[in-house]
């Protein structure tokens, strides 16, 4: 595809404006991210710019007239402007130095004269070390990024990559969400620097992580790249589902890591999946590659219908505990782990009833309750991601099982929420109960009954709670 004649269209007006301002100064370019996505199709959300041939004075001034220009950052040869609403950084380019173990421990020089290829030479993987200039559309390519993006390949852009380890879980995000394969001699770099792991602070771990769970198209990608360097090695409930075997007729796919893989795809695939906003896809998708971390502990032969076959039985409630531990080392939100945890657990619950028979409301309303703070919609998509990750295996005895309890929770109106109980303290207050200890007592019991179908409604639940107290139940009140 060649590169526009004229500046993109979309390209944001005020940033337009401000481009043409600055490029009487200089020459402003776009860079990165948003050169690789306007070149596979997609509309850029986040401009990276670059002006070269430039004082940070000259920069400023020629900005300034746009609204105030930010100072934070200006000692790294960064200007930040707020344009039409949105917060844009013109950046000089700069020279980077490794002086210290970590993510972090660089020197950085603001170098005007520094040329676009010299500047690009510090990016991490060549589809990220390419710059536009949106007036002449000129392509700067120096590392063959356009030609790795066409081909699917993400490899690094030179041997400075070793010094900063945290390209190698960009790797994992970037391979996910625009389904590339690791270049080989990447992967062996990243093998390499496999013990600097540890150099990496916890917030940028999970900030990657993150990404390739929310944004992923094919998230398969990234776990096999992430495989390839070497680094499962430091997620150990990931690197368990390698080798971890599967009963052939049930799993034709293969072994508990290749179906994972399989399910994740699934899981992107799925529309409603992708409706969602980005919190939600990114728990749903850690929940689908936590689904079988129970199976490594508890996967073995044994005999049935007349032959050995691989079982994991338990796996559900014994991958709780991991993915909950594996999403705290990962420095996940802390309301993210329930989510997911209760999700893991329930991933069987549609075989929770007699075949030929529906999903009767007790169960469905007692698995809502296990659930929360997840749902049961929630739920479903885990399950279906879970069925078509088997390929070329389709059941349909258990795509209806998905069905019926879709259905069932939907007409029972607890598909997206677990039933709020019926029975609240208003109503013990004015039964005449003084507030106390017995309270939740009292209230734990109605949920219960609530639960199991012993009323449906307020009057109903003011009829047990007047049973309960052997008295006549109350009325009226709201």
């Amino acid at each position: 595809m060649p590169p526009p004649a004229s500046p993109p269209p979309l390209l944001p007006p005020p940033l337009r404006e401000a481009l043409q301002a600055v490029r009487a100064v200089g020459r402003p370019l776009l860079v990165g991210g948003c050169v690789r996505d306007w070149l596979v199709g997609r509309t850029p959300k986040d401009f990276d710019l670059e002006v070269y041939g430039v004082s940070p004075e000259q920069l400023a001034a020629a900005l300034s007239r746009f609204g105030a220009t930010d100072p934070v950052g200006r000692s790294f040869g960064v200007i930040k402007l707020r344009l039409g609403g949105a917060d844009y950084d013109f950046a000089l380019p700069r020279r980077e130095t490794k002086t210290a173990a970590g993510h972090r421990g660089f020197a950085v020089g603001v170098d005007p004269a520094l040329a676009p290829a010299a500047a690009l030479a510090r990016r991490d993987f060549t589809v990220n070390a390419m710059a536009l200039d949106p007036f002449t559309g000129e392509l700067i390519d120096p590392h063959g990024g356009r030609a790795d993006l066409a081909a699917g390949v993400l490899r690094h852009t030179g041997a400075a990559f070793v010094e900063d380890p945290l390209r190698v879980l960009r790797a994992l995000q970037f391979a996910g969400r625009f389904d590339l394969r690791l270049a080989p001699e990447t992967a062996a770099l990243c093998r390499e620097i496999t013990g600097t792991f540890a150099e990496l602070p916890v917030e940028r771990v999970w900030v990657e992580w993150e990404k390739w769970a929310a944004h992923s198209r094919h998230p398969s990608a990234g776990l096999r790249a992430l495989a390839a360097t070497g680094w499962l090695v430091h997620f150990p409930e990931v690197s368990a589902l390698v080798g971890t075997p599967q009963d052939p007729e049930w799993h034709p796919e293969g072994d508990v890591f290749v179906h994972t893989c399989h399910c994740c795809d699934a899981l992107a695939a799925l529309p409603a999946w992708q409706a969602l906003d980005a919190a939600l896809r990114r728990d749903l998708m850690l929940a689908v590659l936590a689904h079988d971390f129970g199976k490594p502990a508890t996967t073995r032969q044994e005999e049935k219908h007349g032959r050995l076959r691989w079982v994991s039985p338990d796996h559900d409630n014994a991958g709780g505990p991991l993915a909950e531990a594996f999403l705290a080392r990962l420095g996940s939100p802390l309301d993210c782990r329930p989510l997911v945890r209760a999700l893991v657990e329930n991933h069987f619950a549609h075989l929770g009833w007699p075949a030929g028979a529906e999903p009767a409301a007790p169960f469905l309303r007692r698995l809502a309750r296990r659930l929360a703070p997840a749902t049961i919609e929630q739920l479903v998509l885990v399950l279906w991601a879970d069925h078509l990750g088997r390929p070329p295996r389709r059941d349909a005895a258990s795509e209806h099982r998905i069905d019926q309890l879709t259905a069932a929770a939907r007409a029972l109106a607890i598909a997206d929420a677990a039933p709020r109980p019926l029975l609240l303290g208003r109503h013990l207050v004015a039964a005449g109960l003084p507030p106390g200890p017995r309270f939740k007592t009292i209230l734990d019991a109605a949920y219960e009954a609530q639960t199991e179908g012993a009323f449906t409604d307020e009057p109903g639940a003011l009829a047990w709670l007047a049973q309960q107290l052997d008295r006549p139940p109350a009325t009226g009140h709201r």
